[in-house]
């Protein structure tokens, strides 16, 4: 689910008020799973923004609000910032996922506190395939948690994506979305049409997309 049209918008400026969405559709980057990508996305940029970051904030904090949920969680570390200013925000209880084991030590991957029986909501920034998020998820369901509901600030919206969240049981909230980027980004004439065009083809199949437009 994505928030409502004022929300989609109002996220989606403030990304790229502060370049946190960047498009290069002749100069394509890769993803460190191997996909060739016109577009990037980087909401570690945020934290040095306070009046985008309110934004984002006040997005996550009306979707928390709207879920039964008593604990809040993020993957480190993309999600820490984020989930760290709303649980103080709305005076909730947080923890974080390591993205694996500590070698040391109980060699947990969640740290801060008990999890067991308590309704988590997991933060991200961005989701791209998903993989990283359901890790967590699965890491909070091993330790006891109930988890069915996911927040980030915006997902690539990749089909593979969207069946592996329904697969495990777990609705994904969303900030803003890729076609209200784009939308936005037009208006702002960071690319033209043709270039827009690229984009959205990317978007419908990230995985052959550079066989096709690898220069």
């Amino acid at each position: 689910m994505t928030a409502n049209a004022n929300t989609k918008r109002s996220t989606a400026k403030a990304l790229l008020d502060i370049g946190a969405v960047g498009f290069s559709p002749h100069a394509p980057i890769t993803f460190k799973s191997g996909i060739l990508s016109p577009v990037y996305v980087d909401n570690r940029q945020l934290i040095y923004h306070p009046r985008a970051w309110h934004t984002v904030i006040d997005g996550f904090r009306a979707v928390i609000e709207a879920l039964d949920a008593e604990l809040i969680a993020e993957v480190a570390v993309g999600g820490v910032p984020h989930s760290s200013a709303l649980a103080y925000a709305m005076n909730m209880p947080s923890i974080f996922v390591r993205k694996a084991s500590k070698g040391h030590g109980k060699a947990g991957r969640i740290e801060g506190g008990a999890v067991k029986r308590k309704r988590v909501i997991l933060v991200e920034d961005l989701v791209t395939t998903g993989g990283s998020s359901l890790s967590a998820v699965r890491a909070l369901r091993q330790g006891g948690a109930i988890v069915s509901d996911l927040a980030a600030i915006v997902s690539y919206g990749f089909e593979e994506a969207a069946r592996a969240f329904e697969q495990a049981g777990v609705k994904l909230h969303t900030l803003t979305d890729f076609e209200t980027l784009l939308e936005e980004a037009l208006a702002r004439r960071l690319f033209t049409d043709a270039e827009a065009g690229l984009i959205r083809d990317w978007l419908a199949d990230p995985h052959n997309w550079g066989k096709t437009y690898k220069q």
